[in-house]
């Protein structure tokens, strides 16, 4: 029997709320520039078609409810950004997923982080390069607890909000989203074969700015818990 190399690295995996069972993380899609006022702050205007990029599964920080999660200033950057999103998690994979069938592909929802490091995304854009090294980086991907779908029945218009140290820097809703969350999952399924286990970010309100060491984050969506996050 073949064996491996070396033994392989445990999966990312997430807590679900009130359950004692992980959700495991097979890849981490994101859209970008899905609310027209962030859009325009990057630079873009209108319903233009979505574009997405990809996270390695292994760049999530989990953070259970009522704790403060940890992560490292990421070396290479000098303007690290928050970006408050809700995440979805898909329990059901599929390609080519009709918009009207979407929501029987979701599991559930929680808050995360897409953090960036800015500076270098704005050299790669201007180079026409792709963002790995700007949104791909250890411990860009903070998120919360996931909670099954049936018990969030209003985040079509939920209340997006980001703290540092207390002051709001995000704020919106779901209901601002450019493409909403059956298309995004339909959007993703034509192009790749979505997994049980996939999960979105769903893209960020205006806002975004940077942070430093010590700064406390706190990442808000109604109907979700609390994540807390401090850059170290």
């Amino acid at each position: 029997m073949p064996s491996y190399l070396f033994p392989p690295a445990a999966p990312a995996a997430i807590g679900i709320h009130s359950s004692e069972q992980l959700f495991p993380v097979h890849r981490i899609y994101c859209v970008g520039q899905n609310y027209a006022k962030h859009a325009q702050e990057m630079g873009s205007s209108g319903r233009e078609a979505p574009f997405f990029f990809m996270k390695p599964a292994d760049s999530i920080v989990f953070v259970p409810e009522g704790s403060t999660g940890q992560i490292v200033y990421p070396s290479l950057t000098q303007d690290l950004h928050h970006e408050v999103e809700l995440v979805i998690a898909i329990g059901q994979g599929g390609q080519h997923i009709a918009p009207e069938q979407a929501q029987e592909h979701v599991f559930g929802y929680a808050v995360g982080l897409d953090m960036t490091r800015r500076d270098i995304q704005a050299s790669l854009k201007k180079a026409g390069r792709p963002w790995s090294l700007a949104k791909g980086f250890d411990q860009s991907a903070p998120i919360g607890p996931i909670l099954p779908r049936q018990a969030v029945p209003g985040i079509e218009n939920a209340s997006v909000r980001l703290l540092v140290n207390g002051s709001e820097k995000q704020q919106g809703s779901t209901e601002e989203l450019i493409w909403k969350l059956a298309e995004v999952i339909a959007h993703i399924s034509n192009g790749w074969t979505l997994q049980p286990g996939d999960l979105i970010f769903t893209g960020t309100p205006a806002g975004v700015g940077p942070v430093v060491a010590g700064d406390v984050m706190q990442a808000q969506i109604d109907g979700l818990p609390e994540l807390r996050v401090q850059v170290q």
